[in-house]
């Protein structure tokens, strides 16, 4: 169910009402839980067991981590982890398994391909995990153990934290101990409805007038489509879908949150205008931040971070980048894509410790470093547009041998007047503390108005999500 679609809006309409309805205010959970649950099972019903099935796992693991003997409390924490990976693995990595291993035309290759990717999985698993590990490490919020006496209160606040449907399927990824201690009831008079609305309204103008418009113009990417593409078009498309990936997966972010707060939930925020990085460190501060932080938290770190030589840390880097990589899909380009950017921390962390440069901190060299980076980072989302290797290498080919073709001059105009709101809104950014823009909050509301405006005429053919596939 995507959240641009009436059903939804109808479902968020009935769950609303129903939530703040005082006669309900002792089952908020309960109603949240059950919207979720028709929320994920609108596609594909039978995938909610898998859900069930998910957070029944969690649920009986942690509620023993926490009140269980104590010589038992690592191999369920382990054992609970490894479950929780085997899930992932079996439903993500099937295909990529009978590629390597079988003959497609076997029955066993035949049932690995057709084994189904649920949406979510990979975001849902994940916060399984976050939970047990914080159990297992006896985390305490307001001195209050994140684990209740009773099971079935456990039962109920964990199926929460799984299915919350603004995160389900394409996250924020949650953490446990971010999550629990928000677990009360809540009332009406304290949406922050201004916020919402700021929110909810840069999110869908993301997804729907910018996301969605330049889809149909980076289509041209796509196998076999770019071979006739000229090298202008190649270059100015592959920066084009980087703002659409952008613009998608953070729209997406906002909405989330956005929905999550008309219930009186706070989600961390998940991108921090990513594209002004100067460092591929700072990129993946900025960017997808639930996922870089829950890799570092829960991997880097127990990996043992940079606290065992320089040599060990790089390999750390390696080692979490490609898994993360990973994570996305089940495909080499994505272990490529992840091995890039980890092989990228890895330099430019020896370059820093090696020759510790310091570069002059002026606003054209902080320029010609975020361009560089920008690119850089550019170029490696071909691998997301076009997970097999050898299309990849054709597209690069085409880009250096195709100026003889002819310029498509529509497409590139598109893509430049769809791309700008993007620029526009991380130039806010490096603008927002400036003397004469100040000023301009004032009339914010005239923004806000055009936002909305847009969002009525220029909206783009609906189409999911870039993150739901992963």
């Amino acid at each position: 169910m995507l959240f641009n679609s009436f059903i939804f809006a109808a479902l968020l309409l009935v769950t609303f009402i129903i939530y703040y309805f005082p006669k309900f205010s002792k089952h908020q959970v309960f109603i949240l839980i059950l919207s979720s649950l028709i929320f994920y099972a609108y596609e594909q019903p039978s995938l909610v067991l898998l859900l069930l099935f998910s957070a029944g796992l969690n649920v009986f693991t942690s509620y023993y981590i926490a009140n269980g003997k104590p010589e038992w409390r690592k191999p369920l924490a382990v054992t609970g982890i490894v479950l929780n990976l085997c899930g992932l693995a079996f439903f993500k990595y099937s295909p990529l398994v009978s590629k390597v291993l079988f003959d497609p035309a076997d029955s066993i290759g035949r049932f690995l391909i057709s084994i189904p990717l649920p949406i979510g999985i990979s975001f849902f698993t994940f916060e399984g995990i976050s939970l047990l590990v914080d159990v297992f490490n006896q985390k305490y919020f307001d001195n209050k153990k994140i684990i209740p006496v009773s099971i079935s209160k456990h039962a109920q606040r964990t199926l929460f934290f799984i299915s919350f449907f603004p995160h389900l399927v394409s996250g924020p990824i949650l953490k446990a101990h971010d999550f629990f201690p928000q677990i009360e009831s809540k009332k009406f008079g304290d949406i922050q409805w201004e916020k919402c609305f700021k929110i909810l309204v840069t999110g869908y103008f993301l997804k729907m007038v910018v996301a969605d418009n330049l889809k149909d113009f980076t289509f041209w990417i796509a196998y076999p489509y770019f071979e006739s593409q000229s090298s202008l078009n190649l270059i100015i498309m592959l920066y084009g879908y980087s703002c659409q990936i952008f613009a998608d997966f953070a729209g997406y972010s906002l909405i989330a949150i956005g929905l999550a707060k008309l219930f009186g939930y706070d989600f961390n925020d998940n991108f921090n205008f990513p594209y002004i990085s100067t460092s591929f460190k700072e990129f993946w501060k900025r960017w997808h931040i639930s996922l870089s932080s829950f890799l570092m938290e829960y991997l880097y770190f127990p990996l043992g971070g940079n606290k065992h030589g320089k040599a060990r840390t790089y390999l750390n880097l390696m080692i979490t980048m490609v898994l993360g990589g990973l994570w996305h899909g089940a495909a080499w380009s994505y272990a490529v894509w992840g091995a890039f950017h980890g092989l990228a921390l890895a330099i430019e962390r020896f370059i820093n410790d090696k020759f510790d440069i310091k570069f002059v901190r002026n606003t054209f060299t902080r320029f010609i470093k975020g361009c560089f980076i920008f690119s850089f980072i550019t170029l490696a989302w071909l691998l997301f547009k076009l997970p097999e290797f050898n299309h990849v290498i054709s597209y690069f080919r085409c880009m250096f041998n195709n100026f003889g073709t002819a310029d498509n001059t529509s497409t590139i105009a598109y893509i430049l007047i769809y791309s700008l709101p993007v620029i526009l809104y991380h130039l806010h950014y490096l603008l927002r503390n400036k003397p004469f823009y100040t000023s301009l909050k004032r009339h914010e509301y005239l923004f806000y108005s055009i936002l909305l405006f847009l969002l009525i005429t220029n909206s783009g053919s609906s189409g999911s999500f870039i993150y739901f596939q992963f």
